[in-house]
Order: structure tokens, then sequence, then C-alpha cells
């Protein structure tokens, strides 16, 4: 690095002006009303940044997390945008990073004293898991597995773009005319997965899907017979057979899914 731009180097006063400038600007199009504006730029040009920059985050989070923002009339979305504009410091400055810097805010920088709905951290995860997965650089055609392999004989091989979830409140069904304030006594366990096609879709699960999936990813070198022989066991089902039956059943729909790779062999 030529010594006249090393990092160590003290800055030059007008180095030093142009620091502050851009800091002032950056605080006063953050937070308007707490950070003035830099000296000696006309306010109609301000406006027009001020105006340019909050905008393009609140329509890119908007169209990110939409049951959220139909949950929310224009002034209270105004204001939580707002706030996570002027109080989150992103880690990442790439734009399509945005939507995961918002559900950070929301899940460990947004403190109390809002009058956010109780399920607002679990329903912006839910929405923001569709933009994660659309996002993920993971091909399947790259996974090894036999896609014609006998899942009972053979090993399941399970999609690392299958991704069994878990919330208190039913996340799936809340739009602005169903807005639980209290969780249901059981927990809403649902499978958002990509396929083939680059489609992101999401299943409700069962207990014992839920439970299969769960031993898929705990115990990846047992069949898929001895691992719904554990389910039934885990259940205490009084007909194991026909666990077995319909847990056949349940993994080929899961491989026409593409939530089920197909098979590798056991050991």
């Amino acid at each position: 690095m030529p010594a006249a731009i090393k990092k160590d180097r003290p800055e030059n006063p007008g180095e030093r002006r142009l620091r502050r400038l851009q800091m002032s600007f950056a605080g006063h199009i953050r937070d308007p009303e707490g950070q003035p504006a830099p000296e000696g730029i006309e306010n109609r040009r301000m406006q027009i940044y001020r105006e340019l920059f909050f905008n393009n985050v609140s329509s890119m989070l908007a169209s990110n997390f939409p049951v959220i923002r139909t949950l929310y009339d224009n002034d209270r979305w105004n204001r939580l945008i707002r706030e996570f504009y002027s109080e989150h410091r992103c880690q990442t400055p790439l734009f399509p990073e945005l939507p995961k810097e918002f559900l950070r805010y929301l899940q460990d920088g947004r403190g109390d004293g809002h009058d956010d709905p109780p399920f607002l951290h679990e329903l912006a995860h839910y929405e923001w898991v569709e933009l994660a997965l659309s996002l993920e650089e993971r091909e399947l055609d790259e996974v090894a597995a036999d896609p014609d392999g006998d899942l009972m004989t053979g090993i399941p091989v399970l999609s690392p773009l299958a991704w069994p979830l878990s919330y208190r409140f039913p996340v799936y069904l809340i739009k602005p005319d169903y807005q639980p304030t209290e969780p249901p006594d059981q927990d809403t366990h649902l499978l958002v997965y990509r396929n083939r096609r680059y489609d992101v879709k999401f299943m409700k699960l069962n207990e014992v899907s839920r439970l299969l999936l769960l031993l898929m990813k705990e115990e990846q070198g047992r069949t898929g017979l001895e691992l719904l022989e554990q389910v039934a066991q885990a259940i205490r089902h009084p007909q194991p057979e026909a666990v077995l039956k319909s847990g056949a059943e349940l993994m080929e729909d899961l491989r026409r899914r593409d939530i089920l790779l197909g098979t590798r062999r056991a050991e």
C-alpha cells in the first residue's frame, strides 16, 4: 500500500472536515429529529435525501414482511421503520441483507415500551425465512443421494433446504382480523423448504412428521425403518405397524416434495 494512503497516517484538515460532514449527513438522514443537518446544505436538498433513503428502506421491508405491513397503519408502520432506521446499527452493507437486520433489531435491539403485538418477533422470523431460503446458494443437485433409493432400507437424505421451525404462536394464520394476544396451549410446528424448481413452500407438521424430521437430523445413520420404529416407540403408539405404514407413505410424499432427496447406503 502506498505510504500516502496508509491507514495509520494522521488525517489532514480536509479529510477531517469531510469525515465530519459524512458523519453529520448520515446521522441526520437516520434521525432527522434528533440530529441536525450539516451546515451549509439547503433543507430542500436534504429533504430529497431524507425521503429517498427512508422510502427505499420502508418499501423493501414492506415487500419482505407483507403480513406485518398489513397489521400496521401508515403512522405506526412509519414509526416502526424510523425507529429501526435510527436505532439499529447494521452489520452488513449489502442491501439484500436488510430484512435480516430488521429481524435482528426486532429480536435483540428493540426494547420494551412499544405497542408491538406479542407475536411480532416470531411472525417476522417466519416471513424472513422465505427470503433466506430463496437466497440460499446451496443446490439440491449437489447433495449426494440416490433419488430412487428405498427409503425404508436405506438412510433417508434430508434436504439442507428443508428447515423445521417451531413457534409459540400460529404465525401462518396471523392476519389483520386474527391477532392473538396469548399463545395457544400447543406450539406451532412448520417445515419451510425450497424445491428443485426454486419454489419456497410451507407445510404444517403433526407429531409424527415433526419427530421424524428431527430424528433424521439427529440420527443420520439410521434407515427409514429404524427411524419410524423409533417414532412409534417415542409416541407410544398402540399399533406400531400403523406408524410404519403411514410413515412410509409420508416419506414418499416428502421425496415428491424434494424434502427428502433420496437415500444413501446403510453402513
